[in-house]
């Protein structure tokens, strides 16, 4: 799965998104804020797409940006699209505006098509064995919760982090 933030953080935060949900484009600018200004946070991204039929259209863009080194700049310009539903044709044009390589991510989704399936495909099985009721969830060290602003991000980081440090 695709990681951003620092790669040897000491608390992880797992999140499992769907690009096409209103709420995860709530709260992306407040985990990307947690991330940048914490500086020790691993973010382990999930595509987990689960809301529409384009859903996966734009999971299988975005993990296919990841052979460019592309994914997270792929991810904030999906989730920078308004509303839900998104035609993936709609998607496209946001990567391509974001600086994506369009000729090498389309070489790249036929060449790992497979691959990119499998990830999708183990997200999916591993929010079930969860039991994730829907996007976003976020996993922070050993707690879960769904939709949070920066503060709510600010506090279960605080009590991870506590919690780590009791063990």
């Amino acid at each position: 799965a695709p990681v951003g933030g620092n790669q040897k953080g000491d608390v992880t935060i797992v999140a499992f998104l769907d690009y096409n949900c209103p709420f995860c484009k709530k709260s992306a600018p407040d985990l990307e804020r947690i991330v940048r200004e914490d500086g020790k946070i691993r973010l382990v991204y999930k595509d987990w797409p689960i809301l529409r039929p384009t859903s996966i259209d734009g999971a299988r863009l975005a993990l296919a940006t990841r052979y460019q080194g592309k994914y997270e700049v792929a991810h904030h310009a999906l989730m920078g699209i308004p509303g839900y539903g998104i035609a993936k044709e709609k998607m496209r044009e946001a990567l391509q505006a974001s600086g994506i390589d369009m000729i090498r991510l389309d070489s790249d989704m036929a060449a790992h098509a497979s691959d990119i399936d499998a990830l999708i495909k183990r997200n999916m099985a591993q929010a079930d064995a969860l039991g994730l009721q829907g996007t976003p969830t976020f996993l922070v060290g050993p707690f879960m919760t769904s939709t949070l602003d920066y503060q709510g991000f600010k506090q279960v980081v605080a009590d991870a982090r506590a919690r780590q440090a009791k063990r």
